[in-house]
């Protein structure tokens, strides 16, 4: 479903300039040409033969079913170059097609016409690029469990899902719901996003063996990097969630010998969507589930399948310094925030990922003020300073598939963070958040989208904030000093930052916080008499830098 999305004339959106060079190759799969939104996709239908003998995909096709949105005789659909499309059909005839690296260019024999709906299927198969690192720098991957039983995985955000199967490779068009369909020797248990449909044994000549072959059935939107298969020895245990009196269903898929610790460790899944649920609505994909699917790489947001494999230990693979020293589950947290902040909510291009991983990592802060205290929260944001390198900008360049600096994260979440302390009054600020999940979800946005959004319901003008903290690896630094005059202490300061750059600020001199207003020019204050060495930045409520001059 090609998601409508609001083209908001934000000039610093639009004109991000980035150093790096792009190819030909990055064009043909970041933009949105007229070869791309002449069709909007309604259905994928996905069938896919695993061979873990031969690390290949075999005798497969994708069913694509979409609406035209204007005339053409050529669209374009994505597949990696490496893959071999076998054939095209269309209405029972073969169509011509031609390789412009993963870009795939398809003739039809006369012109389709705008509102008609078709389909075309894609016969294609190949060894599918390996994983890496996974999730990072994805890919297939091709492992044995500790029992030495097959254990296969893929992971493709960012590289896209055209590196394994023929799709319309763009984040800004989700079907409205999609069947995968996957076949692989048996006993291996095949698992995928959604629902369980059917689920059998037969022979298969491809093969030439034995498998399992099942069915799985997205009934929501579902971005292509979402899409997923787990292969293995897996055992099953469920769960369910109650919330204003509707049940979710919640599903674990751990290996074999895996089930008792997971039964102990997932209990904290419940108290965290609750906390979830009031501070951002209600769980997106109730009729499709939560679910939870143990992986040899450490995780990854797939839509109603979430990808864990964090060895059923608190922090980051054990490292609780990471979360503060905090004693929950790093990966259960930040991926199932993901469901709302990138799976409900996505954008459409991936130069605007801070919106997904922002979002998400801040959900982690307001998971800790949930369940643990304001207090708890401040520290555990401030925490995430850590992990900063200010290296480059958050934002992306557009229409090339490139993201910004991986400071998006923790930076992203900061960002909020100091929002949060400017807006000044938190019913506003939880009202932004649960709005934005009412009033997109299910949906792809602009980053801009998001922007628009926070001004109009604070009515006030945040561009320049947005554009300091995404566009620029600089953080604003506020420089000051002091000047005795008489018994009085006068504060000289300003911001070292973007021209118009105002963002207000809380000082104490000892007494109780208050707030100034510097710009990019020299103000100053008179602050009384008091003793300078009181003076406090609350900079725990900023994410910025200090120079004192």
């Amino acid at each position: 479903m090609q998601r409508k999305y609001l083209i908001i004339s934000f000039y610093f959106l639009i004109s991000v300039v980035s150093a790096q060079d792009f190819t030909r190759q990055d064009s043909l799969r970041g933009k949105l040409t007229s070869l791309r939104t002449c069709y909007d996709v309604t259905f994928y239908e996905l069938f896919i033969i695993i061979d873990e003998k031969d690390k290949s995909i075999d005798s497969s096709y994708n069913i694509i079913h979409f609406t035209v949105k204007s005339n053409f005789k050529i669209l374009q659909i994505d597949l990696a170059y490496n893959m071999e499309i076998q054939k095209i059909e269309f209405e029972d005839v073969q169509l011509d097609f031609e390789r412009d690296f993963d870009a795939v260019y398809i003739y039809f024999p006369r012109q389709i016409n705008v509102n008609e709906k078709h389909k075309i299927k894609i016969y294609y198969n190949g060894k599918p690029r390996e994983a890496v690192n996974p999730p990072w720098d994805g890919g297939f991957s091709w492992k044995e469990d500790v029992n030495k039983n097959t254990w296969i995985t893929v992971s493709c955000q960012g590289l896209g899902a055209s590196i394994w199967w023929p799709c319309k490779d763009h984040q800004s068009d989700e079907p409205d719901s999609m069947s995968i369909t996957c076949v692989a020797r048996y006993p291996l248990k095949i698992l995928s996003n959604g629902n369980i449909r059917k689920d059998t044994s037969e022979w298969n000549q491809s093969l030439n063996a034995m498998v399992n072959k099942t069915e799985w059935f997205v009934s929501y939107p579902i971005n292509n990097y979402n899409v997923s298969l787990y292969i293995g020895d897996y055992s099953h245990f469920s769960d369910i969630y109650i919330s204003e009196a509707d049940t979710l269903l919640l599903d674990y898929y751990v290996l074999s010998d895996n089930v008792i610790k997971a039964q102990s460790h997932f209990k904290q899944v419940k108290p965290m969507l609750s906390c979830f649920e009031s501070y951002f609505g209600k769980y997106p994909f109730w009729k499709d589930g939560y679910a939870i699917i143990e992986t040899p790489y450490l995780g990854m947001e797939h839509q109603s399948a979430i990808a864990y494999g964090n060895n059923f230990l608190p922090g980051y693979y054990g490292n609780i310094g990471y979360i503060d020293s905090l004693n929950f589950d790093f990966i259960i947290v930040h991926e199932s925030g993901h469901e709302w902040w990138g799976n409900s909510i996505t954008t459409n291009d991936i130069a605007d990922m801070w919106v997904h991983e922002g979002f998400c990592t801040y959900s982690e802060a307001l998971y800790v003020e949930c369940l643990y205290g304001y207090q708890a929260m401040l520290s555990y944001v401030n925490n995430q300073k850590n992990h900063v390198r200010n290296d480059r900008p958050i934002l992306g360049a557009y229409h090339v598939n490139h993201q910004g600096s991986t400071d998006m994260y923790s930076k992203g979440s900061l960002m909020l963070h100091t929002l949060r302390t400017v807006i000044n009054n938190d019913s506003i600020w939880f009202s932004i958040i649960k709005g934005l999940n009412t009033n997109y979800k299910n949906q792809t946005i602009d980053g801009e989208t998001v922007i628009k959004y926070i001004n109009q319901n604070t009515f006030r003008d945040f561009s320049m904030f947005f554009i300091q903290y995404l566009q620029y690896k600089d953080i604003p630094k506020f420089q000051y000093k002091f000047e005795k005059q008489g018994k009085h202490q006068t504060l000289l300061y300003r911001w070292d930052a973007i021209d118009g750059f105002d963002m207000p600020l809380l000082i104490n001199t000892g007494l109780e916080d208050f707030w100034i207003h510097p710009q990019t020019v020299w103000k100053e204050i008179d602050l009384g008499v008091f003793d300078p060495i009181n003076f406090i930045i609350r900079d725990d409520l900023f994410f910025i830098d200090i120079k004192k001059m």
